[in-house]
């Protein structure tokens, strides 16, 4: 089977590190820094690679940052290809305060893509393998980057490749509209896109099958947090409860969920199954430090609590 697919528009070099105290004013001594490859499809890409499904990421590169990133990339051992641009590839550093456990994340602003960079982006995804199972759109676009982008990625996207869609604000409103298989919102992201608070899961349901209704999208996933998630369809919605774990950092926690989902989509396992797989690695990840992300053990290992339900 051709490898399932990931595309970072505005990928990052993700720093972590600690320090006592986050005050102002002041020289802060920080613990040795842990650099990852970061950006939401990349995320997804590392846990997909964890978990053993075949992955290719695909990401934009530029500058020394880029150059970095894709030394990081091969270091993993995942499959990649960049598609270079000429602004400099973001960095993201997140730091936690030992005394009070506190995180503080800075997310530097991403580069603009040009209109012939856009372009290549959307030449290299109508070019993709057919065979292609799943292709992830995931994270935020870049700066200036046409709103309804992901949404003309899916349009010209193999009719046989199923599209996951990962990201917020515009980006989401306009890309619902296209021929999504799969969306997973937060709670605040679904309230934008009903243009209303949502409030309990019953509206959680009503709002996800409307979505559903509008013929663009097949399967919809709302991220609930440390209470898991449901999944809405057509036919079927049901509520998949996360286990109880040591939190420790939410970063990344919402890409594994999409990594362990697809896992398990591209295995070949029924939705409530592989939704199961997806809440688990989330919350393996949140008990990781800093930008880390999960281990297949530990997926694994929260798996078989919650089919046991403890």
């Amino acid at each position: 089977m051709a490898p399932v697919v990931t595309l970072t528009l505005n990928p990052a070099v993700d720093m972590s590190t600690s320090t006592e105290y986050v005050v102002g004013d002041r020289k802060l001594r920080c613990e040795t820094r842990v650099v990852e490859p970061g950006g939401g499809g990349i995320n997804v890409a590392r846990v997909l690679f964890e978990l053993g499904v075949a992955t290719e990421a695909w990401w934009t590169r530029g500058g020394a940052v880029g150059e970095r990133l894709g030394h990081l990339l091969d270091a993993t051992g995942i499959s990649h290809r960049s598609i270079p641009i000429e602004g400099d590839t973001r960095e993201h550093l997140t730091v936690v305060e030992r005394a009070s456990g506190r995180q503080f994340r800075f997310n530097m602003p991403g580069p603009t893509l040009s209109e012939a960079e856009l372009d290549a982006c959307i030449d290299l995804v109508a070019g993709l393998d057919p065979a292609t199972p799943y292709l992830v759109l995931s994270g935020s676009l870049p700066e200036d980057a046409p709103t309804d982008f992901y949404a003309r990625l899916a349009r010209v996207a193999p009719a046989g490749c199923r599209i996951v869609l990962d990201t917020s604000g515009p980006a989401l409103e306009h890309g619902v509209e296209a021929d999504i298989f799969l969306v997973k919102p937060n709670v605040n992201e679904l309230s934008a896109l009903a243009g209303t608070t949502v409030e309990d899961e019953d509206h959680i349901r009503e709002v996800a099958r409307s979505l559903v209704r509008r013929g663009g999208v097949d399967v919809v996933i709302t991220s609930l947090g440390a209470g898991g998630a449901t999944a809405t369809t057509a036919e079927e919605h049901w509520h998949v409860h996360a286990p109880t774990v040591r939190f420790r950092s939410a970063v990344g926690a919402g890409d594994s969920m999409v990594g362990g989902l697809v896992a398990g989509l591209a295995r070949g396992w029924p939705l409530a199954d592989a939704i199961r797989y997806g809440v688990a690695a989330g919350a393996a990840t949140v008990t990781t430090p800093g930008t880390q992300l999960c281990t297949r053990a530990d997926v694994e290992r929260l798996v078989e609590q919650m089919e046991r339900g403890s």
